[in-house]
This record gives structure tokens, C-alpha cells and sequence, in this order.
């Protein structure tokens, strides 16, 4: 296809909302770092200087995107793959420490975290492999091979330590479910989740109470002629409890203090109030000093570079994970909700556009970046909140960062190439 070809048939305004976003995101990094003293947004030395490097980096990977045949990101997604597993592995000796986390190589001028690219090899290798006419997602071999696609690059992420990055390969299930996964599946991971978080706010004796009132509840259920299997529920119901009694040996030896404190901060399990004020400062200090930057901005903000807490460094890590509390405070709830409609906007315009492929490729991939990008926008905007615990992903096409800005962006727009090419493929 030639290059004004796909000009023409490129989505504009999927590009338009990327723009937005990437533009509003890099004001507030150069909000987050401005320095009187050196104020040029030409400054390579701070770091809204090298974010504008990094979009100019971006520009040259999706020039070269659009202009590689659409074959080729189906031909080698499965090397992608593979190349992605190798520089997890390589982490383990060659990885650069940061925060504690040993997620970058350091190649001098940039750091790289390969889980970025990793996050894009395992959308196309999972569309690869659901597309192919022998899978049949129905089959038990099958959606054990799926799974294990998903679940290599958690189980490497998450040694790091990262299991923010590692949670969002689990958005991929998403994609599985549009494909005809059974949904028992997501009923089973949606108990799991609401057994350990009941287990840790109010033990394992209440959800024994709960779940014998269930069972109670089925059997006389049946006695009034309701056709409900007994032994497959007393099944669920044993390893319900038995993995509620598994919960807090989990939570204890398994998590690392500093998870287990912001479990402890998001369900408030410190029952006196004077104490879970002092843990919310302490503990909690970036997300307590995060909720207070968005609540000082009120309606209209207090204008651009007028931020009190922004200017004064209250939110540790402000131009990276808390950027969107820089957007409350300067920008106000008008600026919070225009950001919010805007990534809503760009993640609703990507599932008409994976509706409407004709290849399953495309449209296994496509819902694969937008799953991705749901997952970090909700966790990353509840959590700079309060809402959910801290978990540490950054906000896509906004926070500080060139390897999620660039992947981030590379994935968007190999969707955006093989949306173009439907056409003219005919299939």
C-alpha cells in the first residue's frame, strides 16, 4: 500500500485523540520539572525536554509503522514474542535497579524497560495464535496454550519486583472472552478477587457464614423443584473456603511489606482513626498528598504552572505515576474530566474500529491494545485517587517515560496500519 494511501485510510481521529493526550500530558510534565531558571521547553537537560525527544522518537517509529506492509507485524509476531522473553530474561543479569525494581537496561542516553515492549509482543502473539484456523478458544488444549502465552511474561515480570506491569498482561483475558472463552472463567477470577479481598477485611470465618448461607439458601432452592446441581456447588463452595484459609498465609509470606501496607491503607484494616490518619501520611504519603493536589484545584484549577503542590514537589513521582494529580490541580475538574472523556473516547473509537475488521487477526489484536490501555487508564487514575491501591503503572500517552510512551505508542498505531489495510485485504 502506498504512503498516500494510507493517509487516506488511516482512522484521523483516533490520531487526533493520541494527539491530545500525548500534547495535555507533555504540558503537565513540563508543569511537574519547569524551572525559572531555565525555562526552555527546549531544555534536553530536564526531564519535559527529553519527553519531547521521546515524542519525536515516536514520530519516526509510527512513520515507519505505516509504512511497513500489514503482513509483517502477523509474519514475526511470533518472534516478537520471543525476542520479548529474552530481554525479560536478560533483567535478571544485565538489569539496572530503580526504585527497587530491576525493569530497565541502561543503554546511556535511555533507559529501556522491555515489559513495554513485552505488553505489544504478547497482544500480537495472542492474535497469531487465536487466528489461527486449527485454535478453537472452546477447546481445554487450546485455552491452556492461550493462557500460558499471557501468563510467561507475568511470572518474569513479576520477580522484578513489578506486579503492576505484570497485572496488566491478565487484561489480555479480555480478549479471550471476545473470542468465545467461557464465561465461567471470568465468574471463577471475579470470585477469587472478592474471596481474598472479604477474607482480609473480615477473616475466613465470615466467609464460611457467608458461603454455608448460600448453600443453604440453593438447597431449599431445590426443594422447590429448581434443577441445581449439588455436588459441583458443595465442590465450590470447599475451595472457596479453602482458599480463603490460604489467604492470609498468601498476604503474610508471600506479598512483600510494602504491598501488604497498601492492602492495609485501601481496605482500612486499622480500625482506629488516629492511626489510619498517620498510616494515610506515611504510607500512604504520595497518594494522601495526590488526593489533596486534585482537591485544591477545584472546578477551574488554578491555571498552568500556578500549582502550589505541583511547583512545591508534594507528589513524589508527579511527571510519572501521579501525573493525572498535576492535571487536577492546575486544571481543575474541568481538566480531570476532559481527560477522562478523552481517553474514553479514543478506547471507544478503538472497539468500533476492531468490530469492524474483516481479518481476525486484526481484530484479536486491536482488542488486545485496547484491554491494555484500559487496564492502565483504570488503575492508574484510581489510584492517583485513592480508589484502588497504589499499584505503580503509568498513564498511557501522558506520564514521563520514553519506553511506555513509545510502545504505548507503536502499539497503537500497528492497530491503526491493519484497520487501514481492511479494504484492500477483502477478508
Amino acid at each position: 500500500m502506498s504512503g498516500s494511501s494510507v493517509l487516506k485510510r488511516i482512522d484521523w481521529l483516533s490520531i487526533f485523540f493520541y494527539a491530545l493526550l500525548v500534547a495535555i500530558g507533555w504540558l503537565n510534565i513540563y508543569s511537574t520539572t519547569f524551572s525559572e531558571t531555565n525555562p526552555s521547553i527546549f531544555n534536553f537537560d530536564a526531564l519535559h525536554g527529553k519527553q519531547l525527544f521521546f515524542i519525536g522518537t515516536c514520530i519516526v517509529a509510527i512513520v515507519t509503522i505505516l509504512a511497513l506492509e500489514t503482513s509483517f507485524f502477523e509474519r514475526f509476531s511470533s518472534l516478537f514474542y520471543i525476542v520479548s522473553m529474552i530481554s525479560l530474561l536478560g533483567l535478571f543479569v544485565f538489569g539496572k535497579t530503580i526504585a527497587g525494581a530491576t525493569s530497565w537496561y541502561d543503554l546511556g542516553f535511555f533507559n529501556l524497560q522491555p515489559s513495554e515492549f513485552a505488553k505489544a509482543a504478547t497482544a500480537l502473539a495472542l492474535a497469531k495464535y487465536l487466528s489461527d484456523i486449527q485454535t478453537d478458544i472452546k477447546r481445554r488444549k487450546d485455552q491452556l496454550y492461550a493462557f500460558l502465552i499471557i501468563l510467561i511474561p507475568a511470572l518474569l515480570i513479576i520477580p522484578q519486583p513489578d506486579p503492576g506491569s505484570a497485572l496488566v498482561f491478565f487484561a489480555l483475558v479480555f480478549v479471550l472472552f471476545r473470542e468465545g472463552l467461557p464465561l465461567f472463567y471470568l465468574l471463577l477470577g471475579f470470585l477469587l478477587v472478592l474471596v481474598f479481598v472479604t477474607t482480609l477485611k473480615f477473616g475466613t470465618i465470615w466467609v464460611t457464614i457467608f458461603v454455608a448461607l448460600v448453600i443453604t439458601l440453593f438447597f431449599l432452592l431445590k426443594k422447590k423443584s429448581f434443577k441445581i446441581p449439588i455436588f459441583p456447588l458443595i465442590s465450590a463452595a470447599l475451595i472457596t473456603i479453602l482458599f480463603s484459609l490460604s489467604v492470609n498465609f498468601v498476604f503474610n509470606n508471600v506479598f512483600e511489606q510494602r504491598h501488604r501496607d497498601r492492602f492495609s491503607l485501601w481496605l482500612r484494616l486499622e480500625k482506629d482513626p488516629q492511626k489510619l490518619e498517620q498510616i494515610r501520611k506515611t504510607i500512604g504519603y504520595n497518594t494522601y498528598q495526590s488526593e489533596k493536589a486534585i482537591e485544591s484545584g477545584g472546578f477551574f484549577g488554578k491555571g498552568f504552572l500556578e500549582g502550589t503542590r505541583t511547583k512545591g514537589d508534594f507528589v513524589p513521582e508527579q511527571h510519572t505515576d501521579y501525573i493525572f494529580s498535576s492535571v487536577g490541580e492546575e486544571w481543575g475538574f474541568l481538566g480531570t474530566a476532559s481527560v477522562v472523556m478523552l481517553f474514553t473516547f479514543l478506547l471507544l473509537r478503538l472497539v468500533f474500529l476492531a468490530e469492524r475488521q474483516k481479518n481476525a487477526f486484526s481484530r484479536m489484536y486491536g482488542y488486545g491494545v485496547i484491554s491494555i490501555l484500559l487496564v492502565h487508564y483504570f488503575i492508574n487514575i484510581g489510584m492517583v485517587t485513592g480508589i484502588l491501591p497504589t499499584i505503580g503503572i503509568p498513564l498511557p500517552f501522558f506520564s514521563y517515560g520514553g519506553s511506555g510512551l513509545l510502545f504505548f505508542s507503536a502499539m497503537l498505531f500497528i492497530f491503526l496500519k491493519l484497520d487501514s489495510n481492511r479494504l484492500r485485504e477483502g477478508i
